[in-house]
């Protein structure tokens, strides 16, 4: 079973998201909103379908990576997050929640043996994704 296809997005906590995606527009180039910038390609596999990578900046006192206590997260594209769960649970992996189900596809949150959270999130539609927070 495939099971990560890609990098969904790169979610970090900072003391003022609003500067720091300034600097990072101003500096980088980025083209920032308040939630960060969406990265747009396509699949080398398949070009007719694209796909996005997500880096936003988050509030120091955000509870989105709870129970980590690290400053970022991941968030990991795969395929059949279901299936995956499934697999994950057999090896004793720490799930944090339930599967949620948004328009833009399926997301679930585990945790690595040092206590990073991760953000697993299978597209529902590859071919018009403009946001990666589940």
């Amino acid at each position: 079973m495939k099971k990560v296809t890609g990098l969904g997005g790169v979610f970090f906590k900072c003391d003022n998201p609003q500067s720091m995606n300034e600097w990072y527009a101003k500096n980088l180039g980025l083209a920032t909103s308040e939630y960060g910038t969406t990265f747009e390609w396509r699949q080398a596999d398949d070009p007719s379908k694209k796909g996005s990578t997500t880096w936003s900046t988050f509030p120091q006192n955000t509870e989105y990576f709870n129970p980590s206590v690290k400053p970022f997260m991941i968030n990991y594209r795969v395929e059949n997050i279901v299936a995956l769960v499934e697999e994950l649970k057999k090896e004793n992996v720490t799930i944090i929640d339930e599967i949620a189900e948004y328009p833009y596809g399926k997301f679930v949150h585990v945790l690595d043996p040092e206590g990073n959270i991760i953000e697993l999130w299978e597209p529902k539609d590859d071919s018009d994704q403009d946001n990666v927070a589940g």
